[in-house]
C-alpha cells in the first residue's frame, strides 16, 4: 500500500521511539543485575556478587544476540538484498514494511553509535551491532572480584578484557585505570615487564612525554641538571596527573635496574606533577604565594591537612629521595645533593629524611633487589 513521505517519516520516527523504549526497557535487566551486584560487593557478599556480573553479562549478551538475529533476518530477505548495502534504503524498507523487530534493532543501534559512524553501510551497522554484545564493565567487576578473594590472575586476566574492550566503555577514560590495575597486579606477582609494558601504554597518551615533546624533555633536563631542583621548579609546571603515578612507578623500577638516566626522566616528571598540583593548590588559597624554595613549599604543605594527605599519598618524600639518587647515579651531584639537602630538614619526610642525611654524608649508589 502507498503511504505518503511525510506520513512514512512520521511513522518511522514513532517507530524508532518506540523500540528505543523497549530497548531501554531491556537494557535495565543487565544495568539493574550490574548495580545489584556492586551493591553486594560493597556488602562483602563477594560470591553473590560474581554471579550477578555473570548474569549481567551474560543478559546483555542475549540481548544483542537477539537484536544481530534480528538484523540478519531482515538483510537475509531476498527484496533487502536486491537493494544493496545502502542503510538508508533498508531503513525505509523497514519503515515501509512494518519490520518492528529490525527496527528495534536499528533503534538500539544508533543509541549507542553515531549513524554518521556507519557511513550509510548496512553491512558496517551489522557489524557494529555485533560489537555492542561485550560488557566491559561486568567484566571488570568480575576482575575486581576475584581479585579481593586473592585470585590474581584471574583478576589480571578480566581488567585486560575490559581493557581490551575499553572503546564499548560508558566511560573511556577508565581504561586508564584499568591499565594502572593491571600494572599493580603485575607488581605485586613481580612481573616487572609486564608492569613495565602497562605503564608505558599509560603514558603513550602523555602528550608532553609521547608527542613531539623531545626539545621540552631535553630542556627540563637540562636545567634541572645544571641549575638544579629549585631553578626547575621555578621556570616549569606541569599538571597531567593522570600519569604521575606511572612515572613514579616506572623511575623506581628503572633505578632498581640501575638505568639511572630513565629513572630520573620518569622521577622528575612525577616531582614536576606533584609540585605544580601542591603549588597550585597553595596559590588557590594565597594568591600572592610564589615558589621560591622547596623549605618555603614544605611549610606550606605543612600548613594545610589536604596538601598533607597528598604529600604522604603521593609519596613526596619518597620521590625526591630517588629523584636524587637517580641524579647522583647519572653523575649529576650536585643536583642531587640539594634535593638530598632539602629532605634533611623535613622532619615530616620521615625514613627519607634519614636516608637523604646518610647520602649527604656517604653518597653511593643503592643495590636494590626489588622495587622500594
Amino acid at each position: 500500500m502507498y503511504m505518503s513521505r511525510n506520513k512514512f517519516l512520521a511513522f518511522l520516527v514513532l517507530t524508532f521511539l518506540t523500540c528505543s523504549v523497549i530497548g531501554a526497557q531491556t537494557q535495565r535487566d543487565w544495568w539493574y543485575t550490574l548495580e545489584r551486584g556492586k551493591q553486594m560487593f560493597r556488602q562483602g557478599d563477594y560470591g553473590s556478587a560474581l554471579l550477578a556480573f555473570e548474569d549481567a553479562r551474560r543478559q546483555r549478551r542475549t540481548m544483542y544476540e537477539r537484536l544481530e538475529r534480528h538484523l540478519i533476518n531482515l538483510l537475509s530477505i531476498t527484496e533487502v538484498r536486491r537493494i544493496g548495502d545502502s542503510l538508508d534504503l533498508v531503513e525505509r524498507y523497514i519503515g515501509e514494511r512494518h519490520y518492528a523487530d529490525a527496527a528495534e534493532a536499528i533503534a538500539e543501534l544508533y543509541y549507542r553509535i553515531p549513524k554518521e559512524s556507519l557511513h550509510n553501510s548496512a553491512a558496517a551497522a551489522l557489524t557494529a551491532l555485533g560489537t555492542l554484545k561485550d560488557y566491559p564493565e561486568a567484566e571488570y567487576w568480575i576482575g575486581e572480584t576475584y581479585l579481593i578473594e586473592g585470585e590474581l590472575r584471574l583478576a589480571q586476566s578480566q581488567f585486560q578484557k575490559a581493557y581490551d574492550l575499553r572503546q564499548f566503555l560508558e566511560n573511556p577514560g577508565f581504561a586508564t585505570e584499568l591499565l594502572y590495575k593491571i600494572a599493580a597486579i603485575c607488581r605485586t606477582r613481580k612481573d616487572y615487564n609486564e608492569m613495565e609494558r602497562n605503564l608505558l601504554a599509560i603514558l603513550s597518551e602523555d602528550k608532553l612525554w609521547s608527542g613531539g615533546g623531545a626539545f621540552e624533555k631535553q630542556a627540563l633536563t637540562r636545567v634541572l641538571e645544571n641549575n638544579g631542583i629549585e631553578r626547575f621548579l621555578t621556570l616549569y609546571r606541569y599538571r597531567d596527573t593522570e600519569s604521575e603515578l606511572a612515572h613514579r612507578l616506572l623511575g623506581l623500577f628503572y633505578y632498581t635496574s640501575g638505568r639511572h638516566s630513565r629513572a630520573q626522566e620518569h622521577l622528575m616528571f612525577s616531582f614536576l606533577i606533584q609540585n605544580t598540583v601542591i603549588i597550585e593548590e597553595v596559590i588557590r588559597n594565597r594568591y600572592d604565594f610564589t615558589f621560591t624554595t622547596l623549605e618555603a613549599l614544605a611549610v606550606e604543605i605543612n600548613r594545610y591537612p589536604l596538601l598533607v594527605d597528598y604529600a604522604a599519598k603521593n609519596e613526596y618524600y619518597k620521590t625526591a629521595y630517588y629523584l636524587g639518587a637517580s641524579l647522583y647515579g647519572n653523575g649529576k651531584t650536585p643536583a642531587a645533593r640539594e634535593l638530598w639537602t632539602f629532605l634533611s630538614a623535613q622532619s615530616a619526610a620521615g625514613e627519607w629524611q634519614a636516608r637523604a642525611a646518610g647520602q649527604l654524608r656517604n653518597p653511593h649508589v643503592e643495590r636494590l633487589v626489588e622495587m622500594p
